[in-house]
């Protein structure tokens, strides 16, 4: 259970249902990729039209980056009083037993005001949680490196300049366009040096350990190292399972080297990595967007190279070894220093791909807490990163059979076959700020416990 705390919550309007299904997609973020401009359009179509859903709509041209949002609907409350816990055992526990939920179903609420929990099922039982272990990654994540942090791509040079080192810092988002404009500085700065041939290394020393999830090859995954391109993905999609390579570090400085000679450099590339030169210089950089915008987007699209590497990220920050064993040890050593309830909790990867992941409940219901904290505000791009239910990420087809619930939920998903889960914030009828979490094992089939855990979550809902 979150300790009780008093989170000087701000109070608001007992219409923060219409606010939250027009003011908080539409909110601004740091994840500047078009999804933001959706949202506001799609709200403003919403309150033209008494509600109506007209669906997500297309990514509209990048929105200019704004504040991680405070905003009222995502992040007040009214009051601390409100319905009982006996009335919400009465309200969630029969919903909690469907067959759809298989054989383990677990469950937590939490009043984000003060701590309390307000229902609780087996709710400090460790489960697996699929994909809604990205939550306790970005938490980590967060609090070790800040909201501001951003990932390193450099191309390294040897004191004659004609020997370049690509080396990667773990930017699971570089992209084309990126890797051009690193093209266009490279080339620049050979030319005032110049340097018209170069023999182009490749440095992914920053990971150890295995470079392949256990769960092998698959389309949800990369391989993860320290460097890639569009996520090594082998068709033109950027986000959602996709045939991967097996060697995006290969093929990122393959492509690199062609874009050289595109610019009128020759370049040969080294067959295998291989550490930058001591002695080098660094001679350009591209860098990702800050990590509050990673998260957002890790936890939008539910994207395992992100996470992966957030993971990482949070392992190097902690001086441990940036390997699968590394990062889920630093993670688990950062969320502790938040005073949070590990209990029986095993982090095996970032990305929640892993089956030996185990939280509970009570953890993923109060990392929310923690993120809605306004002493924590490194965390606040957790909670507008979560997808909204009907509209965006992972949650844009739910919610169908679940009214009023579509945009009046942000909530995290997790999948596995067998394995269902649901952790988010909703806003309550007594307008208190709730985090939740449902947890279910042995599962028989996916969509009837998708459909489950939304009447759940929608049972929370004014």
């Amino acid at each position: 259970m979150l300790e009780p705390k008093a989170l000087q919550v701000t109070a608001g309007s007992v219409v923060l249902g219409l606010v939250l299904a027009a003011g908080v997609v539409a909110a601004a973020g740091p994840w500047d990729s078009g999804q933001r401009t959706a949202e506001r359009e799609w709200a403003a179509a919403r309150s033209r039209t008494s509600g109506a859903h007209h669906g997500a709509g297309g990514a509209g041209p990048a929105a200019p980056p704004a504040p991680a949002p405070s905003a009222p609907g995502v992040l007040t409350a009214l009051s601390a009083s409100g319905k009982a816990p006996e009335d919400l055992r009465g309200t969630l526990g029969p919903l909690l037993k469907d067959p759809a939920l298989g054989k383990t179903r677990t469950g937590a609420v939490i009043d984000v005001a003060t701590g309390e929990r307000l229902y609780g099922q087996s709710a400090d039982r460790p489960m697996t949680p699929a994909s809604t272990v990205k939550i306790a990654t970005m938490v980590a994540a967060l609090s070790a490196l800040g909201p501001d942090h951003r990932i390193a791509t450099t191309v390294v040079a040897a004191p004659d300049a004609r020997r370049l080192t690509l080396v990667g810092g773990g930017d699971a988002t570089l992209d084309g366009a990126r890797l051009r404009a690193l093209a266009d500085d490279t080339v620049r700065a050979l030319r005032e040096r110049g340097v018209t041939s170069v023999a182009l290394g490749y440095d992914v020393s920053l990971y150890t350990g295995p470079r392949d999830h256990p769960i092998g090859p698959n389309d949800n995954i990369a391989p993860v190292v320290a460097l890639m391109a569009g996520q090594g993905r082998l068709d033109a999609s950027t986000s959602g399972p996709a045939p991967r390579t097996d060697d995006p570090a290969g093929d990122a400085a393959d492509a690199f080297a062609g874009l050289l000679r595109d610019r009128g450099v020759k370049a040969s590339v080294a067959g295998a990595p291989g550490k930058a030169a001591q002695d080098g210089k660094t001679l350009a950089a591209t860098y990702s967007v800050p990590l509050s915008g990673l998260v957002e987007r890790a936890l939008t699209e539910s994207d395992n190279d992100i996470a992966e590497s957030l993971a990482r990220q949070t392992a190097i920050a902690a001086g441990r070894p940036a390997s699968f064993a590394g990062a889920g040890q630093a993670v688990q050593d950062q969320l502790g220093k938040l005073e949070l309830p590990l209990t029986g909790a095993r982090f095996a990867d970032g990305s929640g791909l892993n089956r030996q992941d185990r939280v509970s409940a009570s953890l993923l219901a109060s990392l929310l807490a923690r993120a809605a904290d306004p002493a924590r505000p490194e965390l606040r791009s957790v909670l507008t990163g979560l997808p909204v239910a009907g509209f965006s990420g992972t949650l844009r087809g739910r919610y169908t059979d679940a009214a009023p619930a579509a945009g009046l939920i942000r909530a995290k998903t997790g999948t596995l076959t067998g394995v269902n889960a649901l952790a988010g914030t909703v806003v309550d009828a007594e307008g208190r700020l709730l985090a939740f979490a449902f947890l279910a094992g042995s599962t028989p089939a996916a969509d009837p416990a998708q459909a489950a855990l939304d009447r759940l979550s929608a049972a929370l809902v004014p």
